[in-house]
């Protein structure tokens, strides 16, 4: 095993900081033992230890040098794929599936590469763990570093975390300090600590946060007995899942496990779009900007993992795109209504597969998994303001808004024959 700068290509046997000295990040290059297929198959009937979860099922493809005694899982992943003929139908593609991450313990994706990166620092021997974070990360990393005996500190934007979130990294014990700026202040402020205060940091800089995210594509294709899709559509914010996604499909291809690669959609809101504007030519480079968006979770302008997903997106002959935030709320309604439900960031997929699709990029026939990355319960406050068409900037074109009544039998009888006598949506909305 050994470290390689995705800008320069140096190789490194040590983790001495997360960064090259030519400014590139890192990632982990494993020499891989001989893997079968049937070793994963064989895992799903654990009930406990680490085999159990949904990442160290795939060890071997994951940290093969990790000893047991040192991984800390709750277990995190078994999330499920959903097929809805809702969602299919507002994407225009009918073999779609959800594959939905916000059903890990915290709540989204991050516990994947969470469980990985906080073992590699219990086998490492740090004791202070740090992340900046606009609320999924700062979750994960306090429930486990909390599990492992760890001193947690996290460092969020001041104002631009949700309630939901933000409860969790309190309530899990971690030290929880606001920057006066946006995300990309409070990375800026984690990466001088990393040196200068002793933090081993647990942002997707960690090359180890990566490999945890990997799990998600194998947990994905062993759910679908090995047999690739067509697309993967993941959000994008700090692109560390659009990095981790190329990365797994690469190694399986490689090592003989996978006979087709599945092309993947890195999508980025308009607010927050740098790896999209860097993608369509817009830039020569890819240039930060401050983020506006909704989907909290990926208002990210200055993303750390950039050159790693656009190998992934070269390599797949992927695609990135934008969508609004009216778009993402509308496809989020949708998700939330098929009884599936997400946060804002999550619908950011499936209303990029509907652009996908409107553009022809994907064909009608095609099998396309969108990644949910959260909890419908990250972000209520927002949930609740779509519904009650409290969202300046979205037009809540799929509100369902509450309606108010006597507290008699009368009025509610005559209020259902209402509802009974046109669209719901209309009679809710007040059209």
């Amino acid at each position: 095993m050994k470290y390689r700068c995705v800008r320069c290509g140096k190789s490194a046997s040590t983790l001495n900081g997360f960064t090259c000295g030519c400014g590139g990040t890192l990632e982990v290059v494993h020499a891989f033992p001989e893997v079968s297929l049937d070793v994963f198959g064989q895992r799903l009937s654990h009930i406990d230890g680490p085999f159990s979860s949904g990442v160290w099922r795939y060890k071997e493809l994951i940290h093969p040098r990790i000893g047991t005694d040192s991984i800390v899982t709750r277990p995190e992943g078994n999330t499920n794929l959903y097929r809805r003929g809702a969602v299919s139908s507002y994407t225009g593609v009918e073999r779609l599936q959800l594959k939905h991450e916000g059903e890990n313990p915290t709540g989204s994706f991050k516990d994947r590469g969470m469980t990985v990166a906080v073992s590699e620092a219990v086998r490492s021997g740090a004791n202070i763990v740090a992340c900046a974070s606009t609320g999924n990360t700062s979750a994960s990393m306090a429930a486990y570093a909390a599990q492992a005996g760890l001193k947690a500190v996290v460092f969020i934007p001041e104002g631009e975390i949700s309630y939901g979130k933000l409860a969790q990294a309190l309530a899990y014990g971690a030290q929880v300090i606001q920057v006066r700026g946006n995300f990309d202040d409070a990375m800026r402020v984690v990466k001088e600590g990393g040196s200068e205060l002793g933090f081993y940091i647990l942002n997707s800089l960690n090359p180890w946060r990566v490999e945890g995210q990997k799990s998600i594509v194998f947990e994905m294709l062993q759910q679908r007995r090995w047999q690739p899709p067509d697309w993967i559509v993941v959000p994008a914010g700090n692109l560390g899942n659009t990095a981790a996604f190329g990365k797994a499909l690469r190694e399986l291809k490689e090592l003989g496990l996978i006979d087709k690669v599945p092309r993947l959609a890195s999508i980025q809101a308009e607010g927050a779009n740098p790896f999209y504007r860097f993608w369509r030519g817009k830039h020569n480079r890819l240039e930060p900007m401050k983020p506006d968006t909704i989907a909290s979770a990926i208002k990210i302008g200055n993303p750390v993992s950039w050159v790693k997903a656009l190998d992934s997106i070269r390599m797949t002959d992927g695609a990135v795109e934008q969508v609004s935030d009216t778009e993402i709320m509308e496809a989020k309604a949708i998700v939330d209504s098929s009884g599936v439900g997400c946060e804002p960031a999550s619908a950011a997929s499936v209303a990029g597969a509907r652009k996908l699709r409107e553009m022809s990029d994907i064909a009608p026939d095609e099998e396309v998994v969108c990644v949910l990355t959260g909890n419908l319960l990250k972000d209520p406050e927002n949930t609740v303001k779509y519904h009650l068409g409290e969202l300046q900037t979205v037009d809540a074109r799929r509100m369902n808004k509450p309606v108010q009544v006597e507290p008699d039998i009368g009025s509610i009888e005559q209020l259902l024959k209402q509802l009974n006598g046109q669209p719901m949506e209309a009679a809710v909305s007040g059209h």
